[in-house]
């Protein structure tokens, strides 16, 4: 049997996952079940004061008394050599990722029931080098190896369009997530699913919304009491909730409100935040934010070369794009209405799975993607100027090459600065990182050929070479940016997250134990003062109460702690109640039946005499036995059936 690989869509407000089950994708519940968002769970990680990490709803729950503690949205910081503090430890971004997928790692083998360390995780299209080479780290360290890292649009347009591969049509996904938008147009046909374009913003997204309207809520009550909230964390965080749901309740209604009591205190006593919303409102206050969509849409069309009425049909992915006001743009900006079927929340998770299916053989399939790179990729070249070497929208995989020179005389080295972005100077790109070649022959300046090649791969993650033509001296280096992780620093975070596995692992011990401890305590209670009241001998009865209140004192205590004394208990309790069924009389009625037939045994006439009837007897016992057996048996099932 195939390995099982599953489908993950790690996202920045919520992360999802789903394996292909009979032929389908299905999504992965999370262990607390549904959310808000689905089965979709928050993408929030904290740690309480004791040092246990939390993760998904629980640790959105207590977000509102530990906000120092809780990282939200650490998937806008990929990439960077950002840092996260919880409880005074830094962590980086591709470690609160991996938290994340270690849940989803976990919550997978328990649904499945099946071990699993493969995954396809998806990314924005509009995501760099840096940023998808974090996110694969970021699998590593949660124990998981990212066999493909595929793009969310494309992903989406799997789950939305992989049982009509066949037919010709142009896809535009408008894909608005918690924090980045990718809008990409694909051409599908005879069963390849080929990307045209892909543009967006990686700092766009549901966050912003919930930004403006949480501060609109906080002027209200400031213009309301004069008490300012944006300097309480706490308060703060319950507004941004309490804003979050208002923004998916309008979505269905016309009016709701805020409603938080006891928000804040002055003089007066405690005050209570109650701001209504109406849907004209919130349309107002993240009108500006949807018409920041709108270049997006218009570079993705015109990199295609095509006009919104190409356009087939459009698929809308993601929480925000629930809003009518989305949902409107969408419309009016390309001139169509929105395909429906798919959850917005679920289709780059159930694409992400397809995917998946498609590499372990589970979805038999012969749909090809062919997915593009976002960005120019290109070098420093004299001046600080980007020579490009693959532009963006060029198809992936593939691969690239340009042959420079130097750039004085008698120059021995070069170094190779790799850019990615759409600007002509390097100054205002993003620099992926840079190496040197060396050992150059001396030469004067324009003579010796530097190649330099760069391969991208299914994943969209960039590799480069430069040799020396004269010599066939090369750097067949991969990039080493500022953010990419060594591998110590994976290794080190596995262990990391190792550790905190292990102390889930302990955690769940520690309560299983307590709970079987406190089980065991209650029903022993009830044997010794209640159903074996009058059996149990004195003595074994103080044995027994003096057991139950050593186990009761150990309760609040760890798991090898409590294992001695819930032993010892149930040692004593097995005990006495050995005792008592030894001491038990058989009944009346086999006490009888066993004289007779040990009577009928003493008389060897009878017996021989009796040959015939004795079979009878027999034949009558074995037909009771069978009565006796199935009476039992026929009441149980009475039982089962009536629950």
């Amino acid at each position: 049997m195939a390995e099982k690989i599953i489908g993950i869509d790690l996202g920045t407000r919520n992360s999802a996952a789903a394996v292909i089950q009979g032929g389908k994708p299905t999504l992965i519940p999370a262990a607390e079940g549904t959310t808000a968002a689905g089965k979709a769970f928050p993408s929030v990680v904290a740690m309480d004061k004791d040092g246990n990490l939390i993760v998904g709803s629980p640790a959105e729950r207590q977000a509102v008394t530990n906000p120092e503690n809780t990282i939200r949205e650490a998937k806008r910081k990929m990439g960077t050599d950002s840092l996260f503090k919880m409880q005074g430890k830094d962590y980086k971004p591709q470690q609160i990722s991996a938290f994340i997928l270690q849940k989803i790692k976990r919550d997978a083998e328990a649904f499945t029931g099946d071990t699993i360390n493969k995954a396809v995780i998806t990314v924005p299209a509009y995501f760099d080098d840096n940023q998808r080479q974090a996110t694969k780290d970021a699998g590593t360290i949660a124990g998981l190896d990212v066999v493909r890292i595929i793009n969310e649009p494309t992903a989406a347009s799997l789950a939305f369009g992989i049982d009509k591969a066949k037919e010709d049509m142009k896809i535009l996904v408008f894909d608005l997530g918690g924090g980045t938008l990718d809008v990409t147009i694909m051409e599908m046909g005879g069963g390849v699913f080929e990307v045209m374009s892909t543009s967006g913003d990686t700092q766009l997204g549901g966050a912003d919304m919930d930004a403006a309207i949480t501060n609109y809520v906080i002027d209200e009550f400031r213009k309301q009491e004069g008490i300012d909230l944006s300097s309480d964390p706490q308060a703060k965080e319950r507004v941004r909730e309490g804003s979050e749901k208002a923004k998916i309740e309008l979505s269905s209604v016309m009016e709701t409100e805020v409603n938080l009591p006891f928000i804040a205190q002055d003089s007066s006593g405690a005050k209570n935040l109650q701001v209504k919303l109406t849907r004209a409102k919130i349309d107002d206050l993240v009108g500006s934010i949807v018409q920041r969509c709108k270049p997006s849409i218009e570079k993705a069309l015109e990199d295609a070369k095509l006009s919104p009425s190409d356009i087939t049909k459009v698929v809308l992915v993601g929480g925000p794009t629930r809003m009518p006001i989305v949902k409107k743009f969408v419309s009016d900006t390309v001139g169509k209405e929105a395909e429906s079927g798919v959850d917005p929340m679920e289709a780059v998770a159930f694409g992400a799975a397809v995917q998946a299916g498609i590499i372990a053989g589970d979805v038999t399939s012969d749909v090809v993607l062919l997915d593009v790179t976002p960005l120019t990729l290109g070098i420093e070249t004299l001046g600080g100027v980007r020579e490009p070497i693959i532009e963006r929208n060029t198809t992936i995989p593939t691969s690239k090459d340009k042959t420079f020179t130097t750039a004085a005389d008698s120059q021995t080295a070069v170094t190779i600065n790799v850019v990615q972005g759409e600007r002509p100077m390097v100054a205002d790109n993003v620099s992926l990182g840079s190496f040197n070649l060396t050992e150059i022959p001396p030469a004067p300046r324009g003579v010796p050929q530097i190649n330099v090649k760069f391969d991208i791969d299914a994943n969209g993650i960039l590799n480069v070479t430069a040799k020396d033509m004269g010599t066939g001296k090369d750097a067949k280096i991969t990039i080493q940016s500022t953010t990419k992780m060594s591998d110590d620093e994976i290794k080190k975070m596995q262990e990391d997250a190792e550790n905190f596995a292990e102390e889930d692992k302990k955690k769940k011990e520690s309560v299983d134990i307590k709970n079987e401890a406190e089980s065991f305590v209650y029903t022993t209670e009830k044997l010794v003062n209640q159903d074996l009241k009058d059996k149990i001998p004195q003595e074994k009865g103080i044995q027994i109460t003096d057991a139950i209140k050593e186990l009761k004192d150990v309760l609040s205590q760890d798991a090898e702690q409590i294992k001695p004394k819930l032993e010892a208990l149930k040692t004593i309790v097995n005990e006495v109640t050995t005792e008592l069924y030894k001491n038990a009389s058989p009944p009346p009625g086999e006490q009888q039946s066993g004289e007779q037939q040990s009577g009928e045994q003493q008389s060897g006439e009878q017996q021989s005499g009796e040959q015939q009837s004795g079979e009878q007897q027999s034949g009558e016992q074995q037909s009771y036995a069978n009565e006796e057996q199935s009476d039992p048996n026929s009441e149980k099932k009475s039982e089962n059936t009536s629950n």
